[in-house]
């Protein structure tokens, strides 16, 4: 038994080196996690350190995100975002309740729809004390939607004649995820890739209230004490110090490269760490109500947008 789990430890350091490599998407990690727990490959101890990992890539992340840019985009898009997250959460949580799909996976969906896919669901995740499944299920639902939009969003855009400005500020509240807006931006064309760019950006930092308000509602049912989510807290430091120390700009880079990599390796731990039943459990419900979200935003948003514009 001692050499079988030190031969899935060898396999497991394989695939976290592994994570460090340009072809290792996030996608990717996840896949191969669930393959591995498909086929029996299950470390004994690797489970505890998953939110470890989710909690220590936010923070991470954050030295990437540049205040200045998010001040200078505010004007125009602070509101417009303001309402998308509202309205997607609350849509969630009431298309989630007339579906009966499971209240952690319902958020946490909805979170990863209002403000920015797998990094909401990040940090969400460890708040509300999701399990595995939910999380990955969550997960996959959020990344399948991200790559159909990549694809379908440019050529929507192209149908409707829509302007630069008015696609970069829909793919922006409409797609989840930062690396698939930017995609849709930069193939659309600059000025859609600079107003994408900074809205997203906006829309990212409500990951911050939003997991605030979650841990003030989430109580413990013993203690009844608010379970802070601390490395929220460090999260914003990590913005504030990238802000007023601009001159380590290449080290928040590089920390910054080190958070994308970790969700990596965190992805890839949390599809090893569930089973088919949970999957099966999280229920074809919890995949149409993302979708339904999904739907719901991306009409929703054009509507609005090409009608002011």
């Amino acid at each position: 038994m001692v050499l079988v789990q030190k031969k899935v430890s060898l396999i497991y350091a394989a695939v976290i080196f592994l994570a460090f490599m340009p072809f290792l998407s996030p996608v990717l990690a996840l896949l191969i996690g669930l393959f591995f727990s498909l086929i029996g490959i299950k470390h004994e101890n690797i489970a505890k350190y998953t939110s470890i990992a989710l909690q220590a890539s936010i923070v991470l992340m954050g030295f990437g995100m540049n205040l200045t840019q998010v001040i200078s985009a505010s004007k125009t898009g602070f509101f417009a975002t303001a309402i998308s997250v509202f309205f997607v959460l609350l849509s969630g949580i009431l298309i989630g309740r007339v579906l009966k799909v499971d209240s952690k996976i319902s958020l946490l969906i909805a979170s990863g729809t209002a403000i920015c896919g797998g990094s909401a669901i990040a940090a969400v995740a460890p708040v509300i004390n999701a399990k595995n499944f939910q999380i990955s299920f969550s997960l996959v639902v959020i990344f399948i939607l991200n790559a159909i939009a990549l694809i379908i969003f440019p050529s929507i855009g192209h149908y409707f004649n829509l302007s630069q400005e008015t696609f970069g500020y829909w793919s922006a509240i409409a797609i989840h995820d930062t690396s698939s807006v930017v995609g849709a931006g930069a193939t659309y064309g600059a000025k859609a890739l600079e107003i994408a760019t900074t809205v997203k950006l906006i829309r990212a930092l409500w990951i911050i209230p939003l997991s605030i308000s979650i841990a003030i509602f989430q109580k413990d049912k013993i203690s009844s004490k608010i379970k802070i989510p601390w490395f929220i807290g460090i999260f914003i430091i990590a913005i504030i110090v990238a802000y007023l120390l601009p001159q380590w700009q290449d080290t928040y880079n590089h920390l910054h490269w080190l958070g994308n990599k970790g969700m990596v390796i965190a992805l890839f731990l949390i599809g090893s760490n569930i089973s088919i039943f949970e999957v099966k459990e999280a229920g074809v419900k919890s995949f149409i109500l993302g979708v339904l979200l999904w739907i719901l935003i991306g009409i929703s948003s054009f509507l609005v947008l090409t009608y002011k514009f």
